[in-house]
């Protein structure tokens, strides 16, 4: 038999800290529904800064609140997996706003492409 300690709800969490974490992610997820499909006048750039800065802080959320990932827990070892997990979000987010503009750029049809398909016509 097992003589492991698990009595400590702080190394799971606690009943609280997963409602907060919950409570946290839907409303981190309604707001950029509500920016895309609500009738929000904001500038496009505006749009993206806040849905990805929200996406950013869910990821967050998910990591202290579910994974249970903090500075004080094992000795610091968590720290690097906190800098590790920044390193990653950055990484996913500079490249996804990178792959969006490139795609917009080289996908869409230039204005005299679109003219001239439709003199062929």
């Amino acid at each position: 038999m097992s003589t492991d300690n698990h009595d400590t709800s702080e190394a799971h969490g606690s009943y609280r800290s997963y409602i907060i974490g919950f409570v946290l992610s839907v409303v981190l997820t309604l707001i950029p529904f509500w920016i895309v499909l609500g009738d929000v006048n904001i500038h496009i750039w505006l749009a993206l800064t806040i849905i990805f800065g929200l996406g950013a802080v869910q990821i967050m959320v998910h990591v202290f609140y579910f994974l249970h990932v903090t500075v004080k827990a094992e000795e610091g070892w968590q720290v690097m997996s906190l800098v590790f997990t920044g390193i990653l979000l950055l990484i996913v987010l500079v490249g996804s706003i990178w792959v969006m503009t490139h795609l917009n750029n080289n996908m869409m049809p230039a204005h005299d492409q679109i003219e001239r398909m439709r003199g062929l016509e």
